[in-house]
């Protein structure tokens, strides 16, 4: 990912709170030598990634454990227009924070420990709404044999947030202003980090 010096972001926990708050990322490979990509929703854990195919899905073929494969998660990302500035010289652009994720996965084989990655997949989204507990033992068993679990150690993970750092404190006031008069949950969000940016500069 192409990454302005100014728009670098390496605090790790500012990286963890961006999957954790948008985990359906995007799973990039390549599969008999193109391009794959799948899009899954994703566990972070601690330093590895935690997801499941379908078993359909010919994207797990290409996991060995030693060919690496890219996770992107896109956060908040909201359209800029050039009337916010107090210039008149100037372009429209977007803000966006996004956060990439390099590691070599490796298939998950063993039955309990698959079981485990369903159990806290649905903890996570249900939060204690719905559990696997209720489903029948055959019919889950069906359904664990239908997916392919892996888990992704994190090797590298870089972070971009292009939040207006090139331009003018002003300006980025008057950016935010106007994001946070949007009914969109998104620029909001976005306009909540452009204004944590500010403070700790």
């Amino acid at each position: 990912m192409y990454i302005p010096k100014h728009f670098a972001v390496e605090d790790r926990a500012a990286l963890d709170e961006i999957i954790r708050a948008n985990p359906f990322g995007l799973l990039v490979g390549e599969l008999e030598g193109s391009p794959f990509a799948t899009h899954l929703p994703f566990l972070l854990d601690s330093d590895r990634l935690l997801a499941h195919f379908a078993r359909g899905n010919p994207h797990w073929q290409a996991i060995d454990g030693q060919t690496g494969m890219l996770a992107v998660f896109s956060g908040p990302h909201a359209y800029v227009s050039p009337r916010w500035y107090e210039s008149s010289q100037a372009v429209p652009t977007w803000n966006y924070v996004a956060v990439h994720v390099y590691g070599a996965p490796r298939v998950i084989e063993d039955a309990g420990q698959v079981r485990d990655l369903l159990d806290r997949l649905v903890r996570e989204y249900e939060e204690g709404a719905w559990s696997l507990d209720g489903l029948d033992a055959d019919f889950l068993d069906r359904m664990s044999r239908g997916i392919v679990a892996f888990e992704m150690p994190i090797e590298r993970i870089e972070g971009k947030f292009k939040l207006s750092q090139n331009r003018p404190a002003g300006d980025r006031r008057r950016v935010i202003v106007e994001l946070e008069r949007s009914v969109d949950g998104g620029n909001t969000e976005l306009a909540r980090l452009m204004r944590a940016a500010i403070d700790g500069d």
